[in-house]
C-alpha cells in the first residue's frame, strides 16, 4: 500500500500505513483491529437553544432541564440554533481541506499555526492504541500572535478567529445552565477560561485501506474522555463518531446542522460525577476521509480544579498537573487513564493513606 500522492510528486499523507504495518509486525491483525462489526447509530439528545434566552421563564427553564437531563444521562448532546453561521462553519472547512492537501513534509517542518501538526500515535504499543488521523491542535491565544505562522492561509486565520470567539460564548452560555442546576452561581465559571487558555482542533481521517467488513473498523481517533471542562465539535457528513452508551458503542448520526457537545474530565469533577465525562472514539471510513473541528474549554494550567461542594468525590489538583500525567501515561502505555483509574478520587486518597498506616501497624508488629 502505497501513502497518497499531492502536489507534483510531493506526498501530502502522512507515514499512516508504514506505522500502522510497523505495529501489525509485532500483533496479530485480527485480535487487536477488532471492533464491533454491528453498532446501532442513534441520534444524540437534541436541543434548540432558540429558548436559552428566552423572555419566557417556562420555555427558559424546559430549555435548560433538557441540557441537565443529557449532560446528565449521555455526557453528550446536539445543539441547534446555537448562534454560528453554516457559513463560517462551511467557511472554516474549506480552508481546513487545503490546509491538509500541503505536503506532508511541509505540515511536519514549516512551523505552521503555531508548529501544532500532529498524526497518528507515536506512542501505540499495537494497532488498537494508534490513531488513523492528523491534526493542527492550536492554542487560540497564539493564532493572533505575530510569530504565528500561517503560511498562505491568512483566511484561516480569520475564520479561526471568528470561530473561536463565537465558540466560547457559546460554551460559556451551557456552562451557566449547567453550574445554575446545581445552585452555584455561574459569574465567572469555569474560572480562568477564556480565548487565551482554550484550543482550536482541526481534524481530518483519510481513508483507511484496514478497515473491513470482516475484521472491523480501524480507529481514527483511539477511545478516550476528553481532559477539559466542554467540547464543542462541528463535523462533517461522513460520519464515525462513537459514544460509550449503557457499556455499549453505539454510532452518532451526522447532523450538519447541529454541533456536538460533550463533558469533560474538569466538568465531572467540578460536579462531583452530576455531570458525566464519557468515552468516545471515532472509526475510520475505507473510502472516504473524514473532517471535523473541535473546540476545548479549558482552563489556565495552574488553575485549581475543585468540586463546586463538599464533600468532594475528587480531591483537587491543577489543570497543569491532570495534563502531565496524561500525556505520561500515554507515552509509557499508549493510552489515556480515566480520572477513576490515576487516583483522583477523593476515597481513593484515603484508602491510600489508611493502607500507609496499616503497613507501618504491620512493620512495627514485626521489630
Amino acid at each position: 500500500m502505497k501513502e497518497v500522492l499531492a502536489i507534483g510528486s510531493e506526498i501530502s499523507e502522512p507515514p499512516l500505513v508504514t506505522s500502522y504495518q510497523a505495529l501489525l509486525q509485532n500483533n496479530d491483525f485480527h485480535s487487536h483491529l477488532k471492533t464491533e462489526s454491528i453498532v446501532q447509530e442513534i441520534d444524540l439528545p437534541m436541543i434548540d437553544l432558540c429558548n436559552i434566552q428566552s423572555e419566557n421563564r417556562e420555555k427558559r427553564r424546559l430549555c435548560a432541564e433538557e441540557i441537565v437531563k443529557a449532560a446528565s444521562e449521555w455526557g453528550f448532546f446536539q445543539v441547534l440554533n446555537h448562534g454560528i453561521s453554516l457559513e463560517l462553519l462551511e467557511e472554516i472547512k474549506r480552508e481546513q481541506v487545503k490546509l491538509f492537501r500541503l505536503p506532508f513534509e511541509k505540515k511536519v517542518s514549516s512551523g505552521i499555526l503555531n508548529d501544532s501538526y500532529r498524526w497518528g500515535n507515536p506512542a501505540a504499543l499495537s494497532v488498537d492504541q494508534f490513531s488513523w488521523s492528523e491534526a493542527f491542535h492550536v492554542p487560540l491565544d497564539k493564532i493572533s500572535d505575530e510569530d504565528c505562522n500561517h503560511g498562505e492561509f491568512s483566511s484561516l486565520r480569520e475564520s479561526m478567529k471568528n470561530l473561536g470567539m463565537a465558540m466560547s460564548n457559546l460554551g460559556r452560555a451551557l456552562a451557566d445552565v449547567l453550574v445554575q442546576n446545581l445552585g452555584y452561581s455561574c459569574g465567572n465559571f469555569p474560572k480562568n477560561c477564556d480565548e487565551k487558555t482554550c484550543f482550536l482542533r482541526l481534524n481530518r481521517y483519510p481513508p483507511c485501506p484496514f478497515s473491513r467488513p470482516e475484521t472491523g473498523a480501524a480507529c481514527g481517533l483511539v477511545s478516550h474522555t476528553d481532559s477539559d471542562y466542554l467540547t464543542i465539535l462541528y463535523q462533517d457528513h461522513v460520519g464515525g463518531l462513537q459514544v460509550m452508551k449503557d457499556s455499549r458503542w453505539v454510532a452518532v448520526r451526522p447532523n450538519r446542522n447541529a454541533l456536538i457537545v460533550n463533558i469533560g474530565d474538569l466538568f465531572q469533577a467540578w460536579s462531583n460525577d452530576a455531570y458525566k465525562s464519557v468515552e468516545h472514539r471515532v472509526i475510520t471510513n475505507a473510502k472516504r476521509e473524514r473532517y471535523s473541528i473541535a473546540y476545548f474549554v479549558c482552563p489556565s494550567y495552574d488553575s485549581t480544579i475543585g468540586a463546586y461542594a463538599q464533600p468532594s468525590r475528587y480531591r483537587s489538583f491543577t489543570f497543569g498537573e491532570y495534563r502531565k500525567q496524561v500525556q505520561d501515561d500515554v507515552k509509557r502505555t499508549g493510552k489515556k487513564f480515566d480520572m477513576l483509574g490515576r487516583g483522583y478520587l477523593e476515597e481513593t486518597k484515603t484508602k491510600a493513606r489508611k493502607g500507609e498506616k496499616d503497613k507501618k501497624k504491620k512493620n512495627l508488629i514485626h521489630i
